[in-house]
């Protein structure tokens, strides 16, 4: 099936109208367009948001300066209100949804203002051309739709030149008289025109977002417009590439194995929190059905006092998590066994899986790993940034200056109770050493919820090739993490990174051995997936990759389920 393009259309004397040359560019594309009128119905708009692969906003009248908090300027015309709100709904949700959008004109100045930028009300009273340029360019010219009538210069390096490949400035056409003042937060400006005016932005934040000023629909019609209808095919592709992840996470279950929402709070979770990277919110959207959430617990002090202030710490957690899915039982439930979460995602719901990150929860005490058994948590991280009396962590390089030389003697009663319990046993944040005695010692394979590759970054956190060849000797698995510290050293990671880290995973474990464990909320991130949300564009980009729909559930959560069947089985 052929993806659905939802094109929002003007007001005009009898009621909705679009010009032909939309539907036309995107049919050439072998796009479906589907037009939505002006209206003001939220049921009907987030049901046809359901229905699109992608979302052209067209051009057209001005925009209601009074939206934006304004009062009107001079020259305003062809106003209609209940298209300007419709718009500005659409386009807050289809954001957080995903959707590939491209603004034309008008269009991007919608995306740029619903998005957090401003608005120049009209170029001739209120600009001032840049330095350098004595005029105003004709904005809003009186030539033939498809004829070029001044140049814009697009940004080297930006997506809008990847897309149109420009050899130097392009002929474009204009017919408005308002403007993108700036940007915004969300966005970043990739073209101008010579007199300074914002001729396109597209998403600062790696999503299929662009928005030229000017009418590629009609340029488009000419036989030398090569680029204008590469804008066209890029969009129509985003689109076609978004159904099909669309549809894989509709058929298939995707676990993300590590997140520390309760860490930041999780009173929010029933509504988008702007505290949180993991709300139901945000895994609705990113069609994310099921994540585990950790008590965590910093490693602090080996003494009776602060092991029994880490248990009772983790159990406080493990009550706040069973609170708020008790309150959000309708779309949200608890999970502790694969099966389980199979069943969650068929009635329709999220589901929790529940885990401790950091052994210090059961200090000296091996009975509290059935007591925190016995509370639903599928696997226990053995430490953190810091030894215990389990294990040395990964914290300190030197080993002269770690307690135990890998895992305790204690350790190794906890790992064979774990085996027993059937608690998967999480050798991330664990030392070198303290790893490769935790696969000796295991009779059950072994996790590592949210690690990557040290060939890539060298981080003590992140696993060594010789590690993972380990691991998957011995059936286990390891999570591909968002954390940017562990994806690119010095920083300033973006999901390429994350999949690189996967890729090198994939080649040097096989397929079956690698998954994904964001850390959200624990500092995981990065541009391209920074929450929850995002983790549809994780499925994109790999599919893009051509990750087959066999490999891609074996990468969410498959992997991962097996050798939690395997752990409790046994």
């Amino acid at each position: 099936m052929a993806a659905i393009i939802g094109i929002t259309s003007n007001f005009g004397e009898k009621g909705s109208q679009l010009a032909r040359a939309y539907y036309d560019a995107v049919l050439r594309e072998g796009g479906v367009p589907l037009i939505i009128p002006p209206y003001q119905n939220r049921e009907a708009l987030l049901a046809t948001l359901g229905l699109v692969d992608g979302l052209l906003l067209s051009g057209g009248g001005d925009i209601e300066p009074s939206l934006l908090g304004e009062e009107p300027g001079r020259n305003l015309s062809g106003i209609c209100i209940d298209r300007d709100i419709l718009e500005l709904d659409l386009i807050r949700e289809a954001y957080g949804r995903q959707v590939p959008m491209m603004g034309i004109c008008r269009g991007m100045q919608m995306i740029a203002i619903a998005l957090g930028g401003t608005l120049i009300q009209d170029l001739p009273s209120e600009y001032t051309p840049a330095e350098g340029c004595s005029a105003l360019l004709p904005h809003s010219q009186e030539a033939a739709r498809d004829v070029a009538t001044h140049d814009v210069v697009i940004e080297a390096g930006s997506l809008l030149s990847d897309i149109m490949k420009p050899s130097g400035p392009v002929g474009v056409n204009s017919f408005h008289h308002q403007a993108v003042k700036e940007a915004g937060p969300r966005l970043r400006v990739s073209a101008r025109s010579a007199d300074g005016v914002i001729e396109a932005v597209e998403s600062a934040e790696m999503k299929s977002i662009v928005g030229v000023q000017w009418h590629p629909e009609c340029l488009a019609q000419r036989e030398e417009a090569e680029g204008q209808r590469a804008l066209f095919r890029w969009f129509v592709g985003e689109a076609e590439n978004f159904r099909e992840a669309k549809a894989f996470h509709s058929r298939h279950l995707s676990l993300d194995s590590h997140c520390d929402t309760p860490m930041v709070g999780i009173e929010e979770f029933a509504r988008r929190s702007d505290k949180a990277l993991v709300d139901v919110v945000k895994m609705e959207e990113g069609r994310l059905d099921a994540t585990v959430m950790v008590a965590y617990l910093p490693q602090e002090a080996l003494t009776d006092e602060g092991r029994n202030d880490a248990r009772e710490k983790a159990d406080a957690v493990l009550d706040g998590i069973e609170t708020m899915v008790k309150a959000n039982s309708s779309r949200v439930a608890l999970a502790s066994t694969p099966d389980e979460l199979y069943a969650i995602k068929e009635s329709g719901r999220r589901a929790i899986m529940r885990g401790i990150e950091n052994g210090y929860a059961i200090g000296r005490d091996i009975s509290l790993l059935r007591h925190f058994k016995e509370r639903g948590i599928v696997y226990m991280t053995l430490c953190h940034n810091g030894d215990n009396d389990i294990c040395d962590s990964a914290r300190l390089k030197n080993a002269e200056e770690h307690l135990w030389g890998g895992v305790s003697p204690f350790g190794r009663e906890v790992i064979r109770e774990m085996n027993r319990l059937g608690i998967m046993v999480d050798m991330s944040h664990a030392h070198e050493r303290s790893f490769y005695d935790a696969l000796d010692v295991s009779e059950r394979p072994i996790v590592c919820s949210h690690s990557s590759a040290r060939a890539l970054c060298d981080h003590p956190r992140n696993l060594t090739d010789d590690q993972m060849r380990a691991l998957a000797a011995k059936d286990g698995v390891a999570q591909v993490t968002f954390y940017d510290g562990f994806l690119k050293v010095g920083g300033g990671a973006t999901v390429e990174d994350a999949l690189a880290h996967l890729d090198h995973m994939v080649r040097v474990m096989g397929i079956e051995h690698v998954g994904i464990g964001s850390d959200f909320d624990g500092d995981g991130g990065v541009p391209g997936l920074a929450n929850a949300s995002d983790m549809i564009n994780f499925t994109r980009r790999l599919l893009r990759r051509r990750y087959s729909e066999s490999d891609l559930r074996l990468l969410w959560g498959e992997n991962f389920l097996r050798v939690m069947r395997r752990v409790q089985n046994a």
